[in-house]
């Protein structure tokens, strides 16, 4: 998404509210009634359970340009172990010193955490590439002067190392990181949330957010390249159709996408699977009813700059995109019990709920979870520290659940925010109507999957880190993966049908490369905020969950 927008503009709030009464804390084991555990389903790994993490805009080099070497200036210590493998990235590519860009790349420090938000939408995102040249970011998407942020000439180039990002740098050194790993297709948030869940951005219509009525003749910012029938492909951050809370709370009215096909809710539904959307600020501040029409979603949270943020975002909900398996009222689940099955909040729930399941021993197979905005780590109302809270509250509380010994957390992003990545992919989906002077796309000589235009892609290269105690330990994955590469997993793992329809499902890599499903290691890494590691243990016999025989080694 793009700060500079209305839409976006509209979203960020000013006035202050408690952060303490909105941190999710969920009902206590000892308060909360007893809940007959989650019933497993086969699978074709070890992993039973499955959390995708899914953070917002961050490209590679943002995060991990100089890994494993840390400056060590300021910010928390970070010194990697011997033997740390070689990753693709700034130092040794070379391009730290040396690169063709207006500005080479900076460190920024811990105190220069919140930025200004940079230009990555579909168009500028192709032109920075220079047809992989990777040499145009500064004149497309770098925006250097903001009010109340951190802003500097070329700030797109930039990065941050282990001394601000220490508890992903200190998870890479545990567990498994890719070096290779892109966004399915270039663009915004919404694009990468669809890709994560379906693999499938093109299939949308524009919908009168007033009526509900289709558009009759669409616009050019919720669907590009509509057919006759007005089906187009999304490239934007359209707000979902199958959401109260769209159009801020439905007090505007720009219109909004309504997916027609499948994502993987619809086919772990049809497998009898437990799985379950969980998103901060999802849980309404006014509910709908008889006076109200539409549920209002208007809790915030204060980030470490300050600011008063909106938490719940419609558009990086892709879920609720789909009639299937929205939630438009957000009403919640019946009983903590009913927390990934389907009842009145079909799998669609606030983080808080995540928390009740976790602690009730009641864990989806598959979970997904996104932080309320402040926490999400996107440039512009979040930030790296805010993110690294979120991350490592939530990981260090699946660690010592007794569902460890079976769970693979996927830390994943919906896109890069603009950021410089010196990493080209190579094109694999063509589209010969992108938008003008970009001829990456326009000149590629791959296919276009299905005929649907405006897919182009892989984009940018994203972090991606597996963390498991069947992960491999300091591990760099070279194998090419996206994000459709974690639909790929759970289709795989749970024995789903496929999307189909042109999906990218068909084309990504696999993350089994990041796993040792043979033998667990068993281990716990428990985090301190600061993300510097504050205890390293083995799982004991008796704390092994109920589903995964324990193999020491």
């Amino acid at each position: 998404m793009n700060l500079s927008t209305p839409r976006r503009a509209a979203s960020i709030a000013v006035a202050a509210v408690a952060a303490a009464s909105l941190v999710a804390v969920g009902v206590s084991t000892s308060s909360a009634a007893p809940v007959k555990p989650a019933s497993v389903s086969a699978t074709a790994t070890p992993i039973k359970h499955l959390v995708v993490i899914f953070d917002e805009n961050v490209s590679y080099d943002h995060y991990f340009g100089t890994y494993p070497k840390a400056a060590n200036t300021n910010g928390s210590k970070f010194h990697a172990a011997p033997g740390t493998p070689k990753n693709n990235n700034l130092i040794t590519s070379g391009k730290l010193t040396s690169n063709a860009n207006l500005y080479k790349p900076a460190r920024l420090s811990k105190a220069q955490g919140v930025t200004c938000d940079q230009n990555h939408a579909y168009g500028p995102e192709q032109a920075a590439t220079d047809n992989g040249k990777m040499d145009k970011f500064v004149q497309n998407v770098s925006v250097d002067t903001c009010t109340g942020l951190f802003g500097t000439p070329g700030l797109a180039m930039d990065y941050y190392d282990g001394n601000t990002t220490t508890g992903l740098w200190n998870w890479a050194q545990q567990y498994s990181m890719s070096d290779n790993s892109y966004d399915s297709t270039f663009g915004p948030s919404t694009p990468g949330a669809l890709n994560l869940v379906s693999g499938q951005t093109h299939g949308f219509k524009e919908i009168d957010s007033t009526t509900g009525l289709q558009v009759a003749t669409p616009g050019s910012y919720v669907l590009a390249s509509p057919n006759s029938s007005g089906v187009g492909t999304v490239i934007n951050d359209p707000d979902p159709a199958y959401d109260d809370c769209s159009d801020t709370n439905h007090t505007a009215t720009n219109t909004l996408a309504a997916g027609t096909g499948k994502n993987i809710g619809d086919l772990l539904n049809a497998k009898n699977v437990t799985w379950g959307w969980f998103q901060g600020g999802f849980r309404p501040t006014q509910s709908a009813d008889a006076t109200n029409k539409y549920a209002v979603c208007g809790a915030k949270h204060t980030n470490i700059n300050g600011a008063s943020v909106v938490d719940y975002s419609p558009h990086h909900n892709p879920f609720q995109y789909y009639k299937s398996t929205s939630n438009p009222h957000h009403l919640p689940p019946t009983s903590v019990a009913k927390i990934g099955h389907t009842d009145q909040a079909n799998h669609q729930y606030a983080l808080t709920d995540f928390t009740k399941a976790l602690q009730a021993n009641n864990l989806p197979a598959v979970s997904f979870l996104k932080a309320g905005e402040y926490q999400d780590g996107h440039a512009g109302y979040s930030d790296p520290i805010d993110e690294q809270h979120f991350l490592v509250r939530e990981i260090n509380e699946l660690q010592r659940s007794p569902e460890w010994s079976s769970t693979a957390v996927v830390i994943a992003y919906d896109d890069s925010d603009g950021w410089y990545d010196h990493q080209f992919a190579t094109i694999t989906n063509a589209s010969h109507d992108a938008p003008a002077n970009n001829t990456v796309c326009t000149s590629s000589t791959a296919p276009v999957a299905n005929g649907y235009a405006d897919r182009c892609g892989p984009g940018p290269r994203l972090p991606l880190l597996v963390i498991s105690p069947y992960a491999r330990t300091n591990f760099i994955d070279h194998h090419e993966t996206e994000q459709a590469s974690v639909l790929k997993f759970i289709e795989s793992n749970w024995k789903t049908a496929k999307i189909g329809d042109g999906s990218f499902e068909t084309r990504a890599g696999s993350l089994n490369p990041m796993f040792n499903f043979k033998a667990s290691d068993n281990k716990r890494v428990i985090l301190n905020q600061t993300g510097t590691v504050r205890r390293i243990s083995r799982i004991k016999p008796h704390q092994k969950d109920r589903h995964t025989k324990v193999v020491w080694h």
